[in-house]
This record gives structure tokens, sequence and C-alpha cells, in this order.
């Protein structure tokens, strides 16, 4: 089994949070920028938090970072 990284939630700890997250529904008229995965966002949260990194130099392949 792979050792899970630290920023990474898994499926236990997912079903706890979610239900707690507001549900944000896309404006029909003007829907604007399509919202990221909220787990995705969450890990990108805890990534910058336990590295210290900026967030702007989190991976662009995790639909975060600059650009």
């Amino acid at each position: 089994m792979a050792q899970r990284r630290p920023w990474e939630v898994d499926d236990g700890l997912w079903q706890l949070i979610e239900p707690l997250l507001p549900k944000m529904e896309r404006r029909f008229h003007h829907p604007g920028r399509k919202r990221l995965n909220d787990r995705r966002a969450l890990c990108g949260i805890l990534f910058v938090l336990y590295t210290g990194i900026p967030w702007e130099f989190l991976p662009r392949s995790w639909g975060t970072g600059r650009g």
C-alpha cells in the first residue's frame, strides 16, 4: 500500500468535510470561470500550509497556480 502524502485528503476524512461545504450552483447567464473541485482545492490549501510555498508556485497541472 502506498503511503499517503500529508496534504492528501483520504475518503474517510472527505466524507466528514464534504457535507460542511456550501453547494454552489453555477449561474446560467454569467457563469464565469468554472470552479475547481472542492476536494482538489482543499488538497492544494493543505499542500501550501504543509510545505510553506507560495500559492502561485503550485503545479499548474493541479488547476491552480499562476496562469
